[in-house]
């Protein structure tokens, strides 16, 4: 999947939350230092996907145009540890007051773009495309679903508001798993998604008599995902979900399911380490 980098809007909006909350009326230890120019290198300190580069550039453009960056690497990009990835030059109080803001988006959406790249690195070969979830770190689901995609992962639907996705608690309310999709198929309009969760052997054959297409395979062992894939016989797209981890992910892909959905990948990232160093002038 092709990296879509959200709108300059979504960059712009993540940007001010993170300066108001981290700035709030002012810096009250940057004007402490001379109101002089400085220049400064980025380093990453680890092997890592690197994520992030457009919300570092909009720090310093909100917090003084004159700062520039020059990037060395760029998003989806695995980088060495030791690199340095940017050069930045500008006064030296906005470089103090946007530093750990910028760091924070680089090394959480960087940190997101590694996972990811890890799990594509695991399923390499087979035939299962990596999906990510709506788990994500609230306020940042746009930057996460990029940097996923920076990591060569895959987007799921991006919110409820784009595709259907019946769960086991929907179908409980609509009292069975024909009767949900009988009501999705009536209420959305042509073209909207359609998937639904199936949670048994008896559920997907009942899935598949009423006309579904996309079915979840939910909490599936990989003896009932090996039958699924048998039963459906590629006349429903399949996604494994559920306890997703490196150590297992291999596995299920070679059961031969299309997708495999894993919220870890937004969820349970770890931050990248990285650092600004000033240099001397």
């Amino acid at each position: 999947m092709t990296p879509q980098l959200p709108t300059d809007i979504d960059i712009d909006d993540d940007v001010r939350r993170a300066l108001a909350e981290d700035v709030g009326s002012g810096d009250l230890t940057a004007p402490l230092v001379p109101d002089t120019t400085a220049r400064a290198e980025l380093l990453m300190r680890e092997d890592a996907v690197l994520c992030g580069t457009a919300w570092v550039d909009e720090v310093f453009r909100q917090l003084d145009t004159r700062v520039r960056v020059a990037w060395l690497k760029h998003d989806g990009e695995r980088v060495a540890a030791g690199s340095v990835i940017a050069r930045l030059d500008g006064p030296a109080r906005a470089l103090l007051t946007g530093e750990r803001c910028a760091l924070n988006f680089l090394q959480t959406l960087s940190g997101t773009a590694t996972l990811a790249a890890r799990y594509i690195d695991a399923v390499r070969g087979t035939r299962a495309k990596v999906l990510d979830t709506r788990k994500t770190i609230p306020g940042l689901r746009r930057a996460q679903k990029y940097a996923v995609t920076c990591g060569g992962g895959h987007n799921h639907r991006l919110g409820l508001y784009d595709a259907v996705l019946i769960k086991e608690n929907h179908i409980a309310a609509a009292g069975s798993v024909t009767a949900a999709l009988i009501q999705a198929h009536a209420a959305v309009a042509v073209g909207v998604p359609v998937e639904i969760e199936v949670e048994n052997l008896d559920q997907l054959r009942e899935a598949m008599s009423a006309g579904a297409t996309r079915i979840l395979l939910d909490n599936f062992d990989l003896e009932r995902l090996t039958a699924a894939v048998r039963e459906t016989a590629g006349r429903a797209t399949l996604e494994a979900s559920g306890g997703i981890t490196l150590d297992n992910i291999r596995a299920i892909a070679e059961t031969g399911v299309d997708f495999i959905s894993v919220g870890s990948l937004t969820k349970h990232l770890r931050a990248i380490d990285l650092s600004l160093r000033f240099l001397p002038n």
